[in-house]
């Protein structure tokens, strides 16, 4: 139970985060070094920003 209720924590942070990035422009994220279809991995750790 308690793992399940920490990926629930850990899933919910990801996609406020997602949401976060999916706000700014495509200039602000070109600024970051991410490319909008990168955020999700970007979000999750399997990609850095350049």
């Amino acid at each position: 139970m308690t793992s399940l209720l920490s990926a629930w924590r850990q899933n919910s942070k990801h996609r406020k985060a997602e949401n976060e990035l999916a706000r700014l422009s495509d200039r602000e994220l070109t600024d970051l070094g991410i490319f909008r279809a990168d955020i999700p991995s970007v979000v999750r750790g399997n990609r850095r920003p350049n």
